[in-house]
């Protein structure tokens, strides 16, 4: 109470803001609706007994209704989601546009068709070496890139200039064949660090792939299963990780992400070996 009074004679932005982070670090993730909502209401399950009952209703019509699938119901009630196609046709056009990072950055700041954009701090950009040999796509933002606007950071970040370190390359190096440059495959957190939806990954793609053609890395690192999922179509990191394969023209490896490795430290000895193998392939 004595802080909502605090509240009440501040209406400052910045005193709502910090009201507005308070609230999320608590865990209020819903805003409060025009009308009242009783989540203990049950929706009505199928027909009920007295339209078996009533010859108006044709017990085969009934039959069909109760027999069909649940999916089948919801595509009888709910509406489709109109295509991204539009959106990703302004992806395109708004990266290609782009003739170097910084106008890359200033496209992506201005895409207004990616709804992530509406609920992050800011947008996470590429940071590093910008002419690196090696480029690392790492998963979506989370809350600390979020509030840093910069791609690894954090206890995850520790540890990943921690295992690049030991292979003699890091983010801040000048030189070209040690240097790294870092991103994300989102620029913007969703929300609650939810799963980036396949719509998402695909509207942002283009940005992505300019991002790699500025750069121009010999060898790309996806690292944890959103990189994997929206450049090669397919998740479940631990039986992709080590194996070699290609992306946007260009070596790409699969690794564990340092938030998986800190969860699950008997995986650092795999990612020691698949860092090793990047070490003897990018000379």
């Amino acid at each position: 109470m004595l802080y909502g009074k605090a509240m009440e004679q501040d209406l400052s932005y910045h005193a709502l803001v910090a009201a507005l982070d308070w609230q999320i670090e608590l865990g209020a993730v819903d805003a409060i609706c025009e009308q009242p909502l009783n989540r203990y209401d049950l929706p009505e399950a199928g027909p009920k007994m007295d339209q078996w009952l009533k010859p108006s209703v044709p017990l085969a019509q009934v039959r069909q209704e109760q027999g069909q699938a649940p999916a089948a119901r919801a595509r009888n009630t709910v509406p489709h989601a109109p295509s991204n196609d539009g959106a990703i046709a302004a992806a395109q056009a708004a990266a290609a546009a782009a003739q170097d990072l910084d106008a890359l950055r200033r496209a992506m700041a201005d895409f207004g068709h990616c709804e992530l954009k509406k609920g992050a701090r800011q947008l996470v950009f590429g940071e590093g070496h910008t002419s690196a040999r090696v480029m690392v796509i790492g998963e979506a933002p989370g809350v600390e890139e979020d509030r840093a606007g910069r791609p690894f950071v954090g206890q995850a970040g520790v540890l990943f200039d921690r295992m690049f370190a030991a292979i003699g390359m890091g983010r801040d190096e000048t030189d070209r064949n040690r240097g790294l440059y870092l991103t994300t495959i989102l620029p913007w957190r969703p929300p609650q660090d939810s799963d980036p939806v396949a719509d998402d990954l695909a509207m942002m793609r283009p940005f992505l792939e300019r991002q790699v053609a500025l750069v121009q890395p010999d060898f790309l690192v996806l690292m944890g299963n959103h990189a994997c999922q929206g450049l090669l179509g397919r998740s479940g990191i631990t039986r992709l990780r080590g194996r070699w394969t290609e992306v946007f023209s260009r070596p790409a490896m699969p690794m564990f992400h340092p938030d998986y490795l800190l969860r699950n430290t008997a995986a650092k000895r795999d990612a020691w070996a698949d860092l090793l193998d990047l070490k003897t392939r990018s000379g």
